[in-house]
């Protein structure tokens, strides 16, 4: 969305808070091979989504729907990313936040150790998912109610 709306000068967007983000659909991490869970999120739930997003895998190539393909990452509003441990797209999320940092964009990234995907919805069972949701919650009152 940061690209598009980039690309068509607007609306303006104050910032991007990615919660474990998949930001290439040709990846192929360490963090997506290792991460193998068969109960949780893996390899075989990534395709499944990607499947269910894309009507063809050759859009995977286009930077609005993998954007760590995008050639430039100048100009877009400032990030939060949050990733987990044991994610399978940990390292694209890291990936795109490096990205950004390079590109000069305000980029804040924080891995949740011990952490899977989904702990962030996971915030009244899981501290780690209680403190993600009051970082998230703290970014959002500041780029939407600056002091």
């Amino acid at each position: 969305m940061t690209l598009l709306t980039r690309e068509r000068g607007g609306p303006a967007l104050v910032g991007q808070l990615l919660v474990y983000p998949n930001t290439d659909y040709f990846s192929d991490t360490p963090s997506l091979r290792e991460n193998t869970d068969p109960w949780l999120f893996n390899q075989t739930s990534v395709s499944w989504y990607w499947n269910h997003y894309l009507t063809d895998p050759e859009q995977g190539r286009d930077p609005l729907a993998s954007p760590l393909r995008a050639a430039d990452h100048s100009g877009l509003p400032p990030a939060l990313v949050i990733t987990a441990e044991y994610d399978p797209i940990r390292d694209q999320g890291e990936q795109y936040a490096e990205r950004l940092r390079h590109a000069g964009v305000a980029t804040e990234l924080t891995r949740y150790d011990g952490m899977v995907h989904g702990f962030f919805a996971m915030a009244s069972t899981l501290d780690g998912g209680k403190r993600a949701m009051a970082q998230a919650a703290a970014q959002l009152r500041t780029w939407f109610a600056p002091a």
